[in-house]
């Protein structure tokens, strides 16, 4: 008498290959899609968020003088004028008589007491975070902080003040630590030459990587960056 032989699996698992738990692969690509789908959307929607924020104050703003201008207020005037205000600032700086009008309105601007800390504030954060071809960033670099054993993601600026190399009998290099994920704040911290690791990063990438959290992987450069060397600041 001849038994039935049992039906093959339809998969059998390789000799040594983990079978992975139910569900298990599941739900790790559905983890990776979310996280993924954050990644892209989070810039997005705070991009957004913020123009419409800038645009809605602007427009309300400038929304009552074309009112009292014109007898009555249109919706949208003020947004509109906004635009027309940025555009003909920038065509102003883009000519030499309008960069010599810009400039007399900045002198103005750093000589007066109390807005003059404000606007020079806000003048170098601009440079540093817009103008790509005139950084105030030159390095990105590592280094021991708060504590040591724990590396920190920080930026080179500058060298210290001669007063300052001058108290602390040291070489001194002026480094901004930028916060997560707006690096627009941070702290400014004056540290030993030897104690700066430049790291083969762009500043660029330094930033998406502060901004990112962490998330971003920045590329491999394949031209070493300068050494922190005595010239570099």
């Amino acid at each position: 008498m001849t038994g039935a032989c049992p039906p093959e699996p339809a998969h059998r698992p390789e000799h040594g290959s983990p079978v992975p738990p139910s569900g298990g692969g599941t739900l790790t690509r559905l983890r990776n899609y979310f996280i993924a789908g954050l990644i892209v959307l989070v810039p997005i929607v705070a991009t957004w968020q913020l123009t419409v924020w800038l645009f809605n104050v602007l427009d309300r703003q400038l929304r009552g003088l074309v009112a009292r201008a014109i007898g009555h207020e249109i919706p949208g005037a003020g947004l509109v004028l906004a635009l027309v205000i940025v555009l003909f600032v920038g065509l102003l700086a883009a000519n030499y008589v309008g960069r010599r009008v810009i400039g007399f309105g900045e002198t103005i601007m750093k000589r007066t007491p109390i807005v003059r800390s404000i606007y020079v504030t806000m003048k170098q954060i601009t440079d540093a975070f817009v103008r790509q071809e005139k950084t105030a960033f030159k390095q990105v670099a590592l280094i021991e902080y708060p504590r040591k054993g724990i590396y920190c993601l920080a930026f080179v600026t500058s060298a210290a003040p001669p007063e300052l190399a001058e108290r602390t009998a040291s070489d001194l290099v002026g480094v901004f630590v930028p916060t997560t994920p707006n690096p627009t704040s941070g702290f400014l911290l004056y540290l030993p030459r030897e104690e700066v690791t430049v790291l083969d990063l762009s500043v660029e990438d330094g930033l998406k990587l502060v901004i990112s959290g962490g998330v971003f992987v920045p590329p491999r450069r394949r031209k070493p960056s300068a050494a922190l060397g005595g010239g570099a600041v």
